[in-house]
């Protein structure tokens, strides 16, 4: 028996890819195991919608999401028509997310970093929304100046507008612009408790956005060190005041002083960096399913960067076999 869409985990490319063909055996192991989804972050090496679209032209058709895309890259203009392309070429569902970056990166691009994030990126979805919608985003904000429409199409399969979510005031922000929230180390209990009540209040009238996280993720085999695992995919996230901050509220007490290595190790035993057998992980994304999460998404970075590209497929697919039967 098939296991149901939300059951079925998606899968992260878990790095930077430089070619196609780095990119390859994640988007086949993707279809292969009817994945809910196959995702990549913001890649500077690879243009991710260009890789999607050159994946779809191998025939490897499947939904496809950016978690996330970075704002100060793009216009909401060129955000929502290549998202819109992406669709048409794929036939296949599109997440179009998107967060803000860091005021460093803003600030090279820009001149300046963002006096608000939230309000950058609240502008930018807003305006990336209507025009999806086939509206004209007309926005006179303090980022975004625009009065413009797509040019109409044929219809295609559904865009989802995304945003990078990880505290409350972001979380209510984004529910009145979004259909979906991402998020990316965040416990299952700090989404059911902290970050669903925020969502819903901030959407309104409307139906609130549906959560994807990113779980990352190792089967324990002889050899391997969880902490160094996770901190080789994590540690620069752990560096952030914002990260930080959000797991403090989340009851994991991760300290800036801290080296990398023990902020991972912490990670670890709160089950933030869940690690186990590919049985015992299939129950810890049940149970982030249990607390609303819609969308789970698989990362195998920490293995990718320590052990290599087999070691990492190796355990995505006993993850993959694992909720089959978990599910059967």
């Amino acid at each position: 028996m098939a296991m149901s869409p939300r059951a079925t985990p998606a899968v992260m490319i878990p790095h930077q890819p430089d070619s196609v063909d780095d990119a390859l055996p994640y988007a086949e192991l993707a279809v292969r195991h009817n994945a809910r989804r196959l995702w990549t972050g913001q890649s500077l090496r690879l243009d991710p919608l260009q890789l999607f679209a050159h994946l779809a032209g191998r025939g490897l058709r499947l939904p496809v999401g950016t978690g996330v895309s970075l704002i100060p890259l793009r216009t909401p203009y060129d955000a929502a028509a290549q998202a819109r392309s992406l669709a048409l070429i794929t036939g296949r569902t599109v997440v179009m997310g998107y967060g803000t970056a860091t005021p460093g990166f803003v600030a090279s691009l820009h001149g300046a970093p963002y006096r608000s994030p939230r309000t950058a990126a609240t502008e930018f979805l807003t305006a990336a929304r209507a025009l999806l919608d086939g509206d004209t985003a007309d926005l006179t904000g303090e980022y975004q100046r625009l009065c413009a429409s797509l040019t109409p199409t044929r219809p295609h399969p559904a865009v989802e507008i995304g945003a990078g979510v990880l505290r409350p005031a972001m979380a209510r922000s984004a529910a009145a612009v979004t259909d979906v929230a991402i998020t990316w180390l965040t416990p299952a209990s700090y989404v059911r408790d902290v970050l669903a009540p925020a969502l819903l209040e901030g959407a309104g009238d409307r139906c609130p956005p549906r959560v994807a996280t990113v779980v990352h993720l190792a089967v324990d085999r002889p050899g391997r060190d969880p902490a160094r695992l996770a901190a080789a995919v994590v540690s620069a996230h752990l560096a952030a005041p914002h990260y930080l901050d959000m797991l403090r509220r989340a009851g994991v007490n991760v300290r800036a002083e801290d080296d990398s290595l023990l902020k991972a190790k912490q990670l670890v035993e709160a089950g933030v960096f869940v690690y186990g057998s590919p049985a015992h992980i299939a129950r810890e994304l049940a149970r982030h399913r249990a607390a609303g999460i819609d969308e789970v998404i698989l990362n195998v970075g920490g293995v990718h960067f320590t052990h290599g590209l087999q070691e990492a497929l190796t355990d995505l697919e006993d993850v993959f076999t694992a909720v089959k039967e978990h599910h059967g």
